[in-house]
């Protein structure tokens, strides 16, 4: 599907505040209501707009340790990758996976309430999942600027 400069006005408006109404947002965008609201139901039916969700700040529930898994996976098993996914969602903390071409096959994020919480995670659920090579741990320190809007 395309999308002209009316459906991109949407979207900019619509990612910058999800919660607006469909009227504000097409006063916002300059068109009409119901053409603001058939655009936006035509570009979720095409799978641009997969819908939208609340932004946590797991550190004011208590989630304050942030660690990023770079994992490698033993590929002798041509299973591997299908059986360490399908095990990584089954974790609780685990907040996003990502694979990768290269040296590195996979990222788990992962938050944890302190690092005693964080240890627990790592050897009961992490060191247990299947067809592990190598891990290399990355601790966050900060987030600096994170942005999930698409310039648009």
């Amino acid at each position: 599907m395309q999308i002209d400069d009316t459906d991109r006005r949407i979207l900019r408006r619509f990612q910058a505040d999800p919660d607006l109404s469909a009227g504000d947002l097409a006063e916002l965008a300059g068109v009409t209501p119901a053409t603001c609201s058939r655009r936006i139901e035509r570009m979720t039916r095409a799978g641009i707009i997969k819908g939208s969700r609340a932004v946590i700040d797991w550190g004011k529930l208590g989630y304050n340790v942030e660690v990023s898994l770079r994992i490698t996976l033993d590929k002798t098993d041509p299973r591997a990758f299908d059986e360490f996914l399908a095990a990584a969602r089954e974790v609780p903390e685990v907040t996003e996976i990502q694979t990768f071409l290269g040296r590195v096959d996979a990222r788990l994020h992962i938050i944890a309430r302190d690092m005693g919480h964080y240890q627990h995670i790592y050897r009961a659920r992490i060191l247990t999942l299947p067809h592990i090579a190598d891990i290399e741990p990355l601790m966050q320190v900060a987030t600096i600027y994170r942005n999930w809007a698409l310039p648009l």
